[in-house]
């Protein structure tokens, strides 16, 4: 049965229940109270949400984020500690040393101390963590906490697919670990809403996106720096730009392509701790190490220009067809099916051609997409998807502590900002539906139903949180609960609350 494009939509026996595809499908799953507010109209409910100003970003003047740094003061702390620690290991390897020859010197018995040690005591485990750690926690539960604040959480799901489009991880170093929140917040925050081109260069000049895709040792070979230090080039970044964030894998460029591009991005780095190039833990040109001269790019010849070289190039492929096909396929992907309909990705495609990349223009296409409101729930939810629906559903759980909601994300296998390579984490919905994956939900699931001190009644929050879709299998089992901890445990465990 065709769903109209435009207006509200109209309650359908033979189809999903929209109020639920706006909670699910499009947002972090409704609270208590919320499915009232959508009055019969999710899909304005849903473009409403992407209209607010500023609905998307975290600001440091707002006293709940008291705790974040910018990216570059907190990548200057995490050097800092760095060198501190080095300084200690060193230290104590001196110390050890000391004491080693203090032992294998001759003494007599009489002036040997009592209580000598050819070893130095081991470390006591510091009081405080370490800074990155701190810096970690306090944007995970930023994160957290926006997710709990949402009206649907339309736009919060937007900036999580952007920042695992254009992911980094903390697996790499504690530079990333330290700054990992700070460049969701900077350069994929302020443009989810906002051109393509823009996200994409404010993602590859940021300091932790340069780290954690090694440009920092990437060196033009004919450039001063190449000529005096023998240096050469790091592809990392312009193959991931190429394969990953743009064009996708196979469409149009060539191995030739990938290597002319790492030439042009030479000299896109984050200044080191000695500030030589600018502030510490800043994105700055290096020109010495930048590969002088013209290049070709996609058959274009971009000529020789310093820093605005790569710019140029970037813009222009933020507009390539086959960027706007492969950002429409992903997107697709992610909110309506795992093998999306070619006419639904192709409609996307040429909104994002059509308005420059407008990513407001092309998440109200995917609103008004009669296949966005027609696909059954079929894909399961992400981890982080599943614990805010929880958080949301039954409470938010320890306050100002992100520690129980982080080691859920770690046992269902998608760490906070900790993705196994540069791709990200998978979209697919078998990748999160494995047997193991199932009983890790049902042990979340009943950890948090035995930390709500007052429930309610499971039966009311199964319609305010689920609605009519609630199967009768799903209503039974809640009823016939032998608790109202048990009831709420098997709501968060049913397919109406896992599916997306």
């Amino acid at each position: 049965m065709a769903v109209a494009t435009k207006g509200p939509i109209a309650p359908d026996p033979a189809l999903p229940d929209p109020a639920l595809i706006a909670f699910n499908r499009f947002g972090l799953g409704a609270r208590p109270g919320d499915r009232e507010r959508l009055a019969g109209d999710p899909r304005g409910y849903l473009k409403a949400e992407l209209r607010r100003p500023d609905v998307a970003m975290i600001s440091l003047d707002d006293p709940a984020y008291a705790d974040l740094k910018g990216s570059t003061p907190a990548i200057q702390a995490s050097m800092a500690a760095n060198l501190q620690r080095k300084r200690d290991r060193e230290r104590m390897t001196t110390e050890q040393q000391a004491g080693t020859l203090a032992a294998g010197s001759v003494m007599p018995p009489s002036a040997a101390p009592a209580t000598s040690s050819p070893v130095a005591p081991p470390a006591a485990k510091p009081a405080v963590p370490p800074v990155e750690i701190m810096l970690f926690r306090a944007e995970a539960q930023a994160r957290f906490y926006k997710a709990m604040q949402a009206e649907v959480g339309f736009v919060e799901r937007l900036v999580y697919f952007w920042s695992n489009h254009f992911c980094v991880s903390i697996a790499k170093d504690n530079i990333v670990r330290a700054s990992a929140g700070a460049f969701e917040r900077e350069a994929i925050r302020p443009f989810v809403l906002g051109r393509f081109a823009d996200m994409l260069m404010a993602v590859e000049r940021h300091p932790a996106m340069l780290f954690y895709l090694d440009n920092q040792q990437s060196v033009g070979p004919d450039s001063r720096a190449g000529k005096n230090r023998q240096r050469g080039l790091n592809e990392n970044l312009a193959r991931e730009i190429l394969e990953l964030h743009t064009l996708g894998v196979g469409n149009g460029y060539s191995q030739a392509d990938v290597t002319s591009f790492a030439r042009i991005l030479t000299g896109w780095m984050m200044a080191g701790r000695e500030g030589r190039l600018g502030e510490p833990g800043s994105s700055v040109f290096n020109a010495n190490a930048h590969e002088p001269g013209d290049a070709v790019l996609l058959g274009k010849t971009y000529p020789a220009g310093g820093m605005g070289q790569a710019e140029a190039a970037l813009n222009d492929i933020a507009r390539h067809p086959a960027t706007a096909r492969h950002i429409a396929t992903q997107l697709a992907r992610h909110f309506i099916a795992d093998d999306p309909p070619s006419a639904a990705v192709a409609r996307l495609a040429k909104v994002f051609a059509k308005r420059d990349g407008n990513l407001r223009a092309v998440a109200a296409a995917l609103v008004d997409m009669p296949e966005a409101w027609s696909t059954p729930l079929a894909k399961m939810r992400s981890p982080f998807d599943y614990v805010a629906a929880i958080r949301r559903a039954a409470g938010p759980g320890p306050t100002n502590d992100p520690g129980q909601s982080l080691n859920w994300l770690n046992a269902l296998g998608e760490p906070l900002w900790r993705p196994p390579g540069p791709n990200g984490f998978s979209d697919q919905a078998d990748s999160w539906a494995s047997a193991e994956g199932m009983k890790t939900r049902l042990d979340i699931a009943w950890q948090a139903a035995r930390q709500v001190k007052d429930i309610g009644d499971p039966n009311g929050m199964l319609d305010a949180v689920i609605g009519p879709s609630a199967s009768p299998e799903t209503r039974q089992a809640v009823a016939r609960a032998e608790s109202k901890q048990q009831g709420l445990a098997l709501l968060l465990l049913a397919p109406e609350f896992q599916r997306r």
